[in-house]
Formats: structure tokens, C-alpha cells, sequence
């Protein structure tokens, strides 16, 4: 742990009561670890603005002291750091109610009860300043992505507006990773992500600068090969933060019945490519299957990730299984799961026959960022994203892995209880042009986006009109002016776009409403966020499916 060396790995001590103080400086300092006693917790908090690893306090010391200095340190910590805390604890009683507040109040603890077994201590001071390594590891990280956004940045400056276009992209996806990040996975940074990321930074500042070159040269053939690089580089980059959002349950979902079995036997021919010659694959699928109600491309992509996992695991080929199945889950079932409901449920799992995992890795395999494959070859989104696309359905999903045997991985989604109603065709012929005066308003805060929106429905032949914020886009909808289309932005100053929605069909009922978004806490499902007549689309978004959609809700 050369990142822990010194007074940044050392351990500070608080028990003035008895000798478990001098007991545990002792077993560290014969374990190889630095230990430094404080005598009250003053001198704790002054000790440790020094610099520490981890912080070993015994809970009577802090009942009936000012904790508030203690309190504003943790409360003050930069946001990669989470610093370790193990409580050393009575068993049994009053104690431990104490114990549990105190847990409460200073965060990352770890509770050890006394007395206490050599091996044990040592064992929790171990876990507890690898994972300190792995913070100052993140912190390295986000400088890193940091630093490689200020390129960017200067790159952009000097660029045409269609490039421009594509590395905001970019720049609102390493938002969104930054922020995630800090809500859900701070301190858990690996260096997968930053190897991934830093792939993506070179491809896209790569053709950006070659594209400045040529345009400064005067060479304008083939820069759509260039264009080609930079929008691939920038799609990956999207596609990992849609992968942080899916595991922390932020993703926006359109939920709607999916017949799994159509679903699976369209993927096939994918799923078979993307195998070893080695491995055979295997499809039983239930007959009398019921309708499930999930996202289809959310699923498609977790049947991906789960696929691609089974054969990564069987390196030198074997059987693969994808396998369908009705599943009523009873109470017992679903008693050790939380929020998971009782009910009917459509299985779909995938089976190996590789290597197998040992308990201690199935109990991390949904943890964010845990992988077991080198650095490069994976990020550990994959299982994590699945976990949080099935919670965000509603659902479940479980591993049964037996080490040298192979693993399962069962994911369970509720049952569609409503009428099941065919989606209408649209007629592609009439895509994506507009008819004589449709217009369209258009309500966005980043005037890069909305520049680049009114453009595009501009050169199809749709009117449009452009406002910055709600209140300005209100005066609009109060007016006169004829608008066919509201497109709105969800996350705008002030007012949001959900609630100008909602005032702007109190004064036009029937004004038809399309969001787009990049992330929208309150619309991860999209069933409890759009009413009749709305529909959204995330983030980075093609023309393409802006075009259609506009159609289609104007035309319907």
C-alpha cells in the first residue's frame, strides 16, 4: 500500500479506558502497521488532521463529549474520501442501541466487540485501508478525467458546430459520470474506468485535432471518417454513463409488455456471434410464456452483458443456456429482498459451464466497479447495471455459481397485467418532412442543444420557436403563435420542464408534449412521469429519432 505510507496509513487509537488502547497499538505494531494512541477525542481530531488511515475508537469515548469537531472533519471530506472508522463495541444491551447511533452519525463504520481476537482486528484493519488505498486511487482518477476534460475543452474552442455538437456529448456524459460517482460509487473508482474513459478522451481529441489540421490546410476530403471516429468514441462514452445510471437506478425506463420469448430468438443471431467457436448455445424457451413488463432495450442489453460474462467465463469453450420460465414468488421468496413483491413473474436466466464463482466473489458481483478480469478488459458495470435495471423494474435477479461447475444468473421480471395493445406503424414515407406550418417550440437551457435542435427541424421544414427558460417559453404558450409540438428540456432553471408541461396544457389541452433529457431522477420511470400525449427521449439523442418522434407526435 505505498499510497498508505507514513502518517496517511496509520491508525489513531481512542480508548482511555483500560488497556485496550496499549492491546491493540501493540497487535498492530507487530502486524506491520502504524498506530499512534490518542488520549480524548481533542486530541484525536488534532491528530488527525494530520493525516490517518483509518481511525480505531472505543464507543465509551465518545458518549458524553462534544462530537461536533470529530463530526465537521467526516462531514468536510473531499468527495473521494469516505474514512474508515472501527468502533470497537460491548455486546448485548443498552450498548449496543448506543452503538447503532453512533454508526448513524460518523458513516463508514466497522463494529468490533470486545474482547476481540488478534486476527480479527488485524483482519478489519486490513480490509479497512485497502479500501482507503482505493480512494486515493479514485482520487488519482478524477484528476486524470479532469485534467483530460480541460484538453478537451481547448480543442472544442477552435472547432465547426457540427463537431462541436458531438463532444458536448462528451462533455454532458463525463457530468453525468462525475455525478454518479459522487452519489452512489465514491471511493470505488477502478482502474478499468479510467483506462476505458481515457480510450474514449483519445479518440474523440484525436480526430477533433486532425480535423482542425485538415481544415486549416484546406483538405476537405474524407473528413467523414474523421466525424465517424469522434461520434464512436463519444457513443462509447454515452454508453457508459447510461451503464452508471442503470446501476444506480437513475436511468429513465419505458416500460411496456415484451414478449421475451421474440425478444431472445431476434437476439440469436447476436448472442451466437458474439460466442467462442467452442461454445454451443442453447435456447429453452417456455411454451404458454407469459408477458412481461420491462424496457426491451434494457433487457436486450442485460441478456447482452449476461451473455458476454457466461463466455468470458469459459475461456476454452463449453455449453451456454439462455432459458425462459413463469415463476410465482411467494412470500418466502420474497421476504429476503426488501421492496421485491409477491407475485407472478417471467424468469429469463443464463447458464454456464466455466470456471465458477466462490461466495466470497457472488456476494460482490453486484457491487459497482468489483471485477475480477484485468484492468482494460472490464469496468464491473456490467452485473451491476443489470442488478439496477431489474430493482428499477421491479424485479429481482439472483447468481447460483459453483466453483469449477458453472453459474446461473436468474433475472426476474413482473408480470404485464394490463390489456396488451399493438403498436400502430408509422408510415416512413412521411418521415421525417414537415407539413406547411407545424411548428414547433422549443425550450432549452444549453443554447448548444438548442441551436443545434431548431437547426435540424429548421432544414426539415418545421417552424420553430426557441426559449431559454419556462417563464420564457410561457409567454410564448400564452400567446397567439401556433405550436403543434412542445419539446422541453426537463431539467431547466427554475421552473422544470415537467412542471411547464403541466401549466402549459392548462392554457392548450391538447398540446402535445416531447422531453428530452440526459438525467431525470423523477422520470426513471417514464409510466409515473408522462401523462397522455408525452413522451421522452434521453441524452444523447440521434437527429434520426428526434425526426421521427416529431412526426409522430404531430402526425398522430
Amino acid at each position: 500500500m505505498s499510497d498508505l505510507s507514513g502518517i496517511h496509513g496509520r491508525a489513531i487509537i481512542l480508548a482511555p479506558l483500560g488497556r485496550d488502547s496499549t492491546l491493540a497499538a501493540q497487535m498492530l505494531n507487530e502486524a506491520g502497521f502504524s498506530a499512534v494512541i490518542a488520549n480524548h477525542l481533542p486530541m484525536l481530531c488534532e491528530t488527525l488532521e494530520q493525516g490517518a488511515g483509518l481511525l480505531i475508537i472505543a464507543a465509551e469515548a465518545l458518549r458524553g463529549v462534544d462530537l461536533q469537531p470529530l463530526l465537521d472533519y467526516l462531514q468536510q471530506q473531499p468527495a473521494w474520501s469516505d474514512l474508515p472508522i472501527v468502533l470497537m463495541t460491548q455486546h448485548g444491551g443498552s450498548e449496543q442501541t448506543s452503538s447503532s447511533r453512533l454508526s448513524a452519525l460518523l458513516g463508514n463504520i466497522t463494529l468490533l466487540e470486545r474482547p476481540f481476537h488478534p486476527v480479527t482486528l488485524i483482519s478489519l484493519v486490513t480490509t479497512a485501508l485497502r479500501g482507503r488505498c482505493r480512494q486515493y486511487e479514485a482520487r488519482d482518477r478524477l484528476i486524470d478525467l479532469s485534467q483530460s476534460e480541460l484538453r478537451l475543452q481547448r480543442t472544442l474552442e477552435t472547432l465547426e458546430q457540427q463537431v462541436e455538437e458531438r463532444t458536448t456529448q462528451l462533455r454532458n456524459n463525463e457530468e453525468a459520470l462525475r455525478q454518479s460517482q459522487k452519489m452512489e460509487a465514491v471511493g470505488q473508482l477502478t482502474g478499468g474506468i479510467a483506462h476505458d474513459f481515457n480510450n474514449m478522451l483519445t479518440g474523440i481529441i484525436g480526430s477533433l485535432e486532425l480535423l482542425r489540421r485538415r481544415l486549416a490546410r484546406g483538405r476537405l476530403e474524407d473528413l467523414d471518417s474523421l466525424i465517424d471516429l469522434g461520434v464512436t468514441s463519444a457513443n462509447r462514452a454515452a454508453s457508459l454513463t447510461h451503464r452508471l445510471l442503470a446501476f444506480s437506478r437513475r436511468q429513465s425506463l419505458d416500460s411496456k409488455p415484451v414478449q421475451i420469448n421474440d425478444l431472445v430468438r431476434s437476439m440469436g443471431e447476436l448472442l451466437q456471434r458474439s460466442l467462442n467457436e467452442s461454445t454451443t448455445l442453447q435456447m429453452r424457451l417456455s411454451d404458454q410464456l407469459w408477458i412481461a413488463e420491462a424496457d426491451p432495450n434494457q433487457l436486450e442489453s442485460a441478456l447482452l452483458n449476461l451473455v458476454l460474462n457466461a463466455r468470458d467465463a469459459m475461456p476454452d469453450g463449453g455449453r451456454l443456456v439462455v432459458e425462459t420460465s413463469n415463476r410465482h414468488l411467494d412470500n418466502v421468496f420474497t421476504a429476503a429482498y426488501g421492496t421485491l413483491q409477491p407475485g407472478d413473474y417471467l424468469e429469463l436466466s443464463v447458464s454456464d459451464t466455466g470456471c465458477g464463482m466462490p461466495a466470497s466473489v457472488v456476494s460482490r458481483a453486484f457491487d459497482p466497479f468489483f471485477t475480477t478480469k484485468p484492468i482494460g478488459q472490464g469496468t464491473g458495470l456490467g452485473l451491476s447495471m443489470i442488478y439496477g435495471f431489474a430493482r428499477q423494474s421491479h424485479g429481482h435477479v439472483c447468481i447460483h455459481s459453483v466453483v469449477g461447475e458453472g453459474t446461473t444468473v436468474s433475472l426476474f421480471l413482473p408480470r404485464f397485467a394490463g390489456e396488451v395493445i399493438a403498436d400502430q406503424a408509422l408510415d416512413l414515407a412521411l418521415l421525417p418532412y414537415a407539413n406547411t406550418g407545424e411548428t414547433v417550440l422549443i425550450v432549452e437551457d444549453d443554447p448548444a442543444v438548442r441551436v443545434l435542435v431548431s437547426q435540424v427541424l429548421g432544414e426539415l421544414g418545421y417552424a420553430f420557436v426557441q426559449a431559454s427558460d419556462a417563464d420564457s417559453a410561457l409567454a410564448i404558450i400564452q400567446s397567439e403563435q401556433r405550436i403543434d409540438l412542445l419539446i422541453s428540456d426537463v431539467g431547466l432553471p427554475g421552473m422544470n420542464g415537467r412542471q411547464l408541461a403541466e401549466i402549459a396544457r392548462q392554457i392548450r389541452p391538447d398540446l402535445r408534449v416531447l422531453f428530452i433529457t440526459g438525467y431525470a431522477e423523477h422520470a426513471a420511470v417514464r409510466g409515473g412521469f408522462l401523462d397522455p400525449g408525452m413522451q421522452l427521449i434521453t441524452k444523447p439523442f440521434t437527429f434520426d429519432l428526434l425526426t421521427a418522434k416529431v412526426r409522430e407526435m404531430i402526425g398522430h
